[in-house]
């Protein structure tokens, strides 16, 4: 069987792929990338490399995205193939990462907005109390610490590196994403000598979330159409 990696988002842990896992298990195992530990993406991308498999599928959600990039570029050996769920390889302005330094959860709208809204979700359920409230916990039980080494990333303009990742790849983009812009994420696609575009419809930025059953459909599909 193959082995899959998942990286998750900006402080997002484990429960991100729970409505997943059942369709991702039948592709192979799943294991289930340590980006908590670390305040670099070369940090993380090593630790999560020391942890897995020594060839595997690798699928990055949003940050997790920028961790893949620079993994499948410490390591092209050992990865088969990557996918970029929501993600981008533009450079983060400084009120981004002041952003993320304050507190904001993954997808909060700015302070001056109106509470129990969240951006990252489609504008039909940025109120949606379950979501919020899986936000919310993966939040609390991350924790301070995590946040301020999430935050302090520093994610530099990464395009032209997506051209030397040679592996099948996969990008996925969110019609109604707030949080990154469309074409941020189908500009991955035109870099990636190998890749395969694909867009989620009537989704916000959350898909693993919002659409989990349309996501892990459309992994599935690329996955089993990846050379043994």
């Amino acid at each position: 069987m193959r082995n899959l990696v998942l990286l998750p988002g900006f402080m997002c842990d484990n429960d991100l792929w729970r409505d997943m896992a059942p369709e991702l298990g039948k592709l192979g195992v799943l294991h289930y990338g340590n980006v908590y530990q670390d305040d670099t993406l070369e940090g993380m991308a090593a630790r999560v490399l020391s942890e897995a498999p020594e060839r595997f599928v690798l699928i990055g959600f949003s940050m997790g995205g920028f961790v893949a990039r620079v993994l499948s570029l410490m390591a092209p050996e050992r990865v088969a193939a990557v996918a970029f769920v929501a993600s981008s390889a533009r450079e983060y302005s400084e009120a981004e990462r002041e952003r993320r330094r304050q507190g904001a959860l993954p997808g909060d709208r700015p302070r001056r907005a109106s509470p129990g809204v969240a951006i990252g979700l489609h504008p039909d359920r940025e109120r949606d109390p379950v979501l919020l409230g899986r936000l919310r916990d993966m939040q609390r039980r991350l924790g301070p610490e995590v946040h301020a080494r999430q935050a302090a990333l520093i994610r530099k303009d990464g395009y032209a590196d997506l051209e030397r990742i040679t592996c099948p790849a996969l990008v996925v983009a969110c019609r109604q994403d707030r949080l990154r812009r469309f074409d941020e994420t189908e500009r991955m696609a035109k870099h990636l000598p190998n890749s395969r575009f694909a867009v989620i419809e009537d989704c916000g930025h959350m898909a693993p979330l919002e659409k989990p059953h349309e996501l892990a459909a459309l992994l599935t599909d690329w996955i089993d159409g990846l050379p043994a």
